[in-house]
């Protein structure tokens, strides 16, 4: 078997198939060097390799070999829908978990937790390979099922899932759960003590973020880190906390030992700017002993616009040339129509992902949903379009920023009262933050926005933010 090799793959699993119907039964080795083959051959040709191993003499290792794993990984598989129920052995955690890697990997994740919900006892691999999914490709609804049959299972005290748990509900914006879900560990890794506290702020929760940064204190042994304390100063600036942030600041330094990083000067630099202490922030930016970054400057900025500042804004934008001097045409150069907007929004609905960029098939709808209301109670912000059209184009473009048809779209297609869940892979324009809050009081409906900075939250015609992101 040493000179196995793609062109052989078929006829060595020939001669290995008779053979074990004699005497002679193949050596593990055999099998090992046909299933690192057959990745490369055909996913027939590894099936019957691995069902051979089975029926041999050899014991059955205690996880399934890395070959074998990679195999089905290249070559995903699925049960067959025309073949009846699934083969008695086939409900072992092994062979369960093979099944899923295939299901999961082809996207049908939810005949994998049928399989499970139908009777099946998936082991603890399994379980976190399901978790993994839903963390990683944003199906938070189907996660909720996967905590459920958790729940049910043998498994809902085992400390790594649950962190699994925790970490699926920050991500999805349900600190309830999440919450629920920490409370009952009788044991918690730093790193999670660290996810709480920055779930709570990025919800617009820090008050809650720094109680619990309290209780870790007493109840944890391990000293804060330089990653809690960015935690920290984030509760801080979502809880408007300055006096508090600037003493933890402190802390983190001469109690801590803990020399600041360009992070933790960000962090104290969006406690300041958030509460409206812009003269504070630019005094704090100019003493650090280190340069600041482009980073920095960028976070002056945005605080300048939100809080009116425009001889800050100003200066904050000279310096930002310096930076990159490509900034000073940025506003001069028409953009064609179908390129202004760029950015990337997820809708999760019905335990589908949709991906909304340029406006395109729901269009019609969507301006009706979001324009219905625009003559009594919204008003367009055209300051946030930078590009070199006139004023009545702006407004119109503003209407089709890919957020709004997300939540359009949800809107026409869910029932309502539900919560709407949009992803979003830039940062919500100041106009668009004002119309889901107008959108949020006129559909009584909680709409969660998730951009690159945090989560917001619209309820009744208000955001979790404070309107400071």
């Amino acid at each position: 078997m040493a000179s196995l090799s793609i062109h052989t793959a078929g006829n060595s699993l020939k001669l290995i198939l008779p053979s074990s119907l004699h005497s002679h039964c193949p050596s593990q080795l055999s099998f090992k060097s046909l299933c690192s083959s057959a990745p490369r051959y055909r996913t027939k040709t590894n099936r019957a390799a691995h069902s051979r191993r089975s029926t041999t003499r050899h014991p059955p290792p205690s996880r399934p070999p890395r070959t074998r794993r990679d195999n089905y990984q290249k070559h995903p598989i699925t049960v067959e829908r025309d073949s009846g129920p699934l083969p008695p052995d086939a409900n072992s955690p092994q062979e369960l978990k093979i099944d899923l890697i295939g299901l999961c990997n082809e996207g049908k994740i939810e005949e994998a937790i049928g399989y499970i919900s139908r009777g099946s006892s998936p082991s603890f691999g399994v379980f976190e390979l399901i978790l993994d999914f839903c963390i990683n490709s944003g199906f938070f609804e189907l996660g909720k099922r996967v905590h459920e049959l958790l729940e049910q299972s043998g498994y809902s005290s085992n400390l790594e899932l649950s962190g699994k748990l925790v970490e699926m509900n920050l991500k999805s914006g349900d600190m309830v759960n999440a919450r629920k879900v920490f409370d009952r560990m009788t044991h918690r890794r730093l790193e999670l003590w660290n996810l709480m506290i920055t779930g709570y702020a990025d919800n617009g929760e820090g008050e809650s973020g720094l109680l619990l940064f309290g209780q870790m204190r007493k109840l944890e042994p391990n000293k804060p880190t330089e990653e809690t304390f960015v935690a920290v100063f984030s509760a801080c600036a979502s809880a408007g906390a300055v006096q508090e942030g600037l003493f933890y600041f402190e802390l983190m330094k001469k109690g801590f030992g803990i020399v600041p990083g360009i992070e933790h000067y960000l962090g104290v630099l969006d406690i300041l700017g958030k509460a409206g202490h812009l003269p504070e922030a630019v005094d704090f930016v100019e003493n650090i002993p280190i340069n600041p970054t482009i980073e920095v400057w960028e976070a002056i900025l945005n605080f300048a616009r939100i809080h009116g500042d425009m001889e800050l804004e100003d200066r904050a934008e000279e310096i930002l040339i310096g930076f990159d001097p490509s900034r000073t045409i940025i506003d001069k150069v028409p953009v064609p129509l179908q390129k202004r907007h760029s950015e990337l929004n997820m809708l999760e609905d019905n335990r589908r992902i949709f991906a909304f960029k340029n406006p395109s098939a729901y269009k019609e709808a969507s301006y009706n949903k979001s324009g219905q209301h625009s003559d009594s109670v919204y008003v367009p912000d055209t300051s946030y379009v930078l590009h070199d059209i006139d004023e009545e184009a702006k407004e119109k473009a503003l209407m089709y920023h890919s957020e709004r048809l997300a939540i359009a779209y949800g809107l026409i297609k869910t029932p309502a009262r539900t919560t709407l869940r949009i992803m979003k892979n830039l940062r919500i324009c100041g106009d668009c933050h004002n119309a889901i809050k107008v959108m949020s009081k006129v559909v009584g409906r909680e709409l969660i926005v998730r951009d690159t900075k945090r989560f917001h939250h619209f309820r009744d015609g208000k955001c979790s933010c404070n309107d400071f992101w």
